[in-house]
This record gives C-alpha cells, sequence and structure tokens, in this order.
C-alpha cells in the first residue's frame, strides 16, 4: 500500500527518533535538524516533511519515551492487580531517573528553556503533563472498579510522581549518583506503591 504524502516508513522513523535522543543531548534544543538528518542518515526535507519542524520534531521523541514510561498501565490485567502495576510504574519511573542518557531531554529542556520556549512548553505538556494524565486515568478506573478510593485522581497522581522522583530529580539532573542498584529500585518500588494502595484502600 502506498504511503501518504508526509509519511515515512516505521524504521526511518525510529532512526530519526534514536537520532534525535543523540543529537539533543549532545548539543542541547538549538541542535540544527541538519545534524539530527545526517545522524539518522536521511535529508533534512524528510524530517520536514514527516514532522514540520523541530517543535514537532521533539513532541514525538517525548510522545515515545511516555508511552514507554507508562506501559505498565496499559499491560493486559493492569487494572485487576493495581499494586503490582503501579510498582512496575514506580520501577521503571526510578530507572528512567538513574539513566544519564534517558534523562538528558529533561536536563537539556532546562537548559534550553529561555531560548526555545515553545519547544520546551512541548516537553512539559507531552511528557510530564501526559504522562501524570495516563495515570491519574489509571486511578480514576480503579477507583471505579471499587479496587481503591481515590478522590482526586489528579492530585493522586501527583502524589505518586512525587513519591518516585522527590528530591531524586534534582540529583540527577545535576549529576549526582541516586545511589541505587537494580534491587534497591525493586524494594523501593514495591515500596511506594504498598504505601500508595494503603494511602488510597477502597
Amino acid at each position: 500500500m502506498p504511503r501518504l504524502a508526509g509519511q515515512i516508513d516505521v524504521a526511518k522513523n525510529e532512526a530519526i527518533l534514536d537520532a534525535a535522543v543523540e543529537v539533543l543531548a549532545e548539543r542541547g534544543l538549538s541542535a540544527p535538524i541538519e545534524a539530527i538528518a545526517r545522524r539518522a542518515s536521511v535529508s533534512k526535507q524528510t524530517i520536514y516533511n514527516h514532522y514540520g519542524g523541530k517543535t514537532a520534531l521533539v513532541r514525538a521523541l517525548v510522545t515515545r519515551r511516555v508511552e514507554y514510561l507508562t506501559a505498565p498501565l496499559r499491560e493486559p490485567g493492569a487494572q485487576e492487580r493495581p499494586e503490582e502495576t503501579l510498582a512496575a510504574y514506580a520501577r521503571i519511573l526510578l530507572e528512567s531517573i538513574c539513566s544519564a542518557r534517558n534523562y538528558s531531554l529533561i536536563r537539556m529542556t532546562i537548559q534550553g528553556a529561555d531560548g526555545l520556549p515553545e519547544t520546551a512548553r512541548e516537553v512539559f505538556e507531552a511528557g510530564p503533563r501526559a504522562s501524570r494524565a495516563k495515570l491519574a486515568a489509571f486511578l480514576a478506573a480503579e477507583t471505579g472498579a471499587g479496587r481503591m478510593a481515590v478522590e482526586d485522581p489528579d492530585e493522586a497522581a501527583e502524589f505518586f510522581s512525587g513519591m518516585c522522583i522527590g528530591h531524586r530529580q534534582i540529583r540527577a539532573l545535576i549529576g549526582l549518583d541516586l545511589g541505587l542498584d537494580e534491587a534497591g529500585i525493586e524494594r523501593l518500588a514495591r515500596r511506594i506503591a504498598h504505601r500508595f494502595m494503603r494511602a488510597y484502600a477502597a
């Protein structure tokens, strides 16, 4: 089936997004589209045809990341086992913070916010705000099913994220070791989920 105008194949799209992660991490939000195109082995026009510009490209990059981070909330049977699901979500958030490469997008967004406020806003809307909204929707569904009692899902989603991120975000942003290995992340994720479930027990 022929592609519509502006469409590119999945492999090429993934190559562009992967290249964008690397180039933006190295050069910040001001990195030129040309540099991303070279890294992805595509033409600059291919990126413009598909995304229109850097802001939409960054939004797509962040959206892909949010889909990865929130995957535990969509796993089959996730709603039937909320504590296990929340532990898996906490685990993936903690792993993300512990990875310098994964956290580079947030760091460069803060650094480039003054010069590129529109792009920085896109990162926030497509990233933190979108992931909180997905968690809030999960909590609302759990409350509707009688497995939790969450009066304000948006507020509860902020509380949960704060339990996971907390001061660790500052440490990650300034490049300090979080002191969490794989076993430590697992223990912490389970404690967070357990305490959260107790706080919002049905």
